[in-house]
């Protein structure tokens, strides 16, 4: 068992597990490509905006995204760089997915923040923040977009703590005049590095040089004015600015701040040594039995993503696993705590996107992908059958968009109900059964109307299945109980009739109504009637 443990150390040691989080469009995914450039997982990135050539972002695997240009889905990709195994969690931009990056963000142990140099902060890179806030998750910024004109550094760093309350300590600093930065000054270790010009438009690495502070080499090179900007922003950090403190950092309290271009491959090889060197390695996770350890030796993990039809040729469910404790080896036999079965892990999977090969073994903070006969659900337990116990629940988003959904061809019935199941599962929307309507429809709820979109895209192309989707004038669901557990029936509630009376997935009452005055007047006519805005066995994210 020594030996055992000895591996567990060595292994969680190399592993850096983050998620990359941003607004839509700040370039996210390209610096995801970057990282896989210089990871040598790719040779040639394919730029998100060469349209012309249409070359699409690697980690971009579903069609939809490749023909709107966004993130819908998070993908998983994983790499090896310097003797460090780098597993990366891109996340949709767009809010009406952050359910998903909210569940992507349970599987991580730090994440890196994209901000577009031009913008600042912006709103969903508010909301996905106070996500990371709350999990103490340490957060690090990647300053992008500097081939372009944008705010000034200094200006960037003011917004961090006016708006997200975070304070900053730049790694790198840029040198020269907006939109037309040189290269940057590492301030560990008191070094220029200067960058050629970008010649591929940003599909190979890029070339750069390095001088000591004293050459004046550099400074001929980037010119006196550039020189002495450089030398009064020194100065200013160094008397005004945060001391690094790594204790900090860790606590998600400071963010070490990077200062590059994705689009050009300015400064991302800095940022992933460094990002390297200073995030954390896989961290405990709480449990129905107490804390676990990574280092536990024996097994545990959880199913924070399920994800059809990845492969549309194989029509094929993959669940995807984040190993918490001990090592992961193929076909091992697991407790599976929801069906309280053991589960054989046969075709474990590691993934560069879409593309995927069987692996043998993984460790603490690797992501694998199981093949899911339709078991898995989001947030399932995995672990070792001779210490079973339950990880802490997901939370839940309550729905605000409600639509009836019923397949346009009565003969498509199965294909409809099936594609319906599946997505359910895999936390794309949230299903729910009128009482007394049949089941030739159902209510289906989401988050924003853009799922709605996904939805009725996925069901015809995966599924062969056209859909009728009437939008409901509903905004808010609530679950409803009776302190002393009786049954709930729409005859014994007052004033129901403002609203839709279904039942979730699990046969929970729920009541749907159009706005707070609604409820408010329920709750009046109701008044030992409990409401709650997600099932009462769950919490609200």
């Amino acid at each position: 068992m020594a030996d055992l443990k000895e591996e567990l150390a060595r292994e969680i040691e190399k592993r850096r597990t983050f998620a990359i989080i941003s607004h839509p469009d700040a370039g996210k995914t390209t610096l995801t490509e970057k990282l896989l450039l210089y990871g040598g997982a790719i040779h040639l990135a394919g730029s998100i905006k060469s349209r012309k050539t249409q070359r699409h972002a690697v980690s971009d695997w579903m069609e939809i995204e490749k023909q709107r240009g966004i993130s819908v889905t998070s993908s998983v990709l994983q790499f090896d760089y310097d003797g460090y195994r780098i597993n990366i969690l891109d996340t949709p931009g767009h809010q009406d997915f952050s359910e998903d990056t909210y569940r992507t963000l349970m599987a991580v142990d730090s994440a890196v923040m994209i901000i577009d140099a031009a913008k600042g902060v912006e709103a969903q890179t508010r909301k996905l923040f106070r996500v990371c806030r709350q999990r103490g998750i340490p957060i690090f910024t990647f300053v992008n977009k500097l081939d372009r004109f944008g705010k000034a550094p200094l200006d960037l760093m003011d917004e961090l703590e006016n708006v997200l309350g975070i304070r900053s300590y730049p790694m790198n600093w840029p040198i020269g005049t907006d939109g037309t930065y040189r290269g940057v000054y590492d301030r560990e270790k008191n070094r220029i590095e200067l960058f050629a010009e970008d010649v591929t438009h940003g599909q190979e690495t890029r070339v750069s040089e390095v001088f000591e502070m004293d050459d004046p080499a550099w400074k001929e090179r980037v010119g006196e004015e550039a020189a002495a900007a450089l030398f009064d922003d020194i100065e200013l950090l160094r008397d005004a600015g945060e001391e690094f403190d790594r204790a900090a950092v860790d606590a998600g309290e400071l963010t070490p701040m990077f200062f590059g271009s994705a689009m050009t491959n300015f400064g991302v090889q800095n940022f992933l040594e460094e990002y390297i060197r200073l995030a954390p390695t896989p961290a405990p996770r709480m449990s129905s039995d107490g804390v676990i350890e990574p280092n536990d030796e024996k097994f545990s993990g959880f199913v924070f993503k399920i994800q059809a039809n990845m492969n549309p040729a194989h029509r094929d469910r993959l669940a995807f696993i984040r190993i918490s404790s001990g090592k992961f080896d193929r076909n091992m036999s697991v407790w599976h705590a929801p069906s309280g079965k053991l589960i054989k892990l046969a075709q474990p999977q590691q993934f560069l996107a879409q593309d995927r090969q069987i692996i043998d073994t993984a460790y603490p903070g690797d992501i694998v992908g199981l093949f899911d006969p339709g078991v898995f659900g989001i947030g399932d337990t995995l672990c070792d059958p001779s210490h079973k116990f339950k990880f802490e629940d997901f939370p839940v988003f309550p729905p605000e968009r409600f639509a009836r959904v019923a397949a346009k061809d009565t003969m498509k019935r199965k294909q409809f109900v099936k594609g319906i199941e599946q997505l359910t599962q895999e936390g794309a929307i949230q299903l729910f059964e009128q009482v007394g309507a049949g089941l030739d429809s159902y209510i289906v709820g989401t988050v924003g109307t853009l799922q709605f979109e996904v939805l009725e895209y996925r069901l015809k192309n995966e599924y062969n299945t056209e859909i009728t989707m009437q939008m409901q004038p509903f905004e808010t669901a609530r679950w409803l109980a009776f302190p002393d557990g009786r049954t709930i029936k729409p005859a014994d509630l007052r004033g129901a009739d403002r609203g839709m009376f279904v039942h979730d997935r699990s046969g929970n009452p729920v009541l749907l109504v159009n706005n707070e005055w609604a409820l408010g007047w329920i709750r009046e006519n109701n008044p030992d009637l409990q409401l709650g805005q997600v099932p009462f066995d769950r919490r609200e994210a």
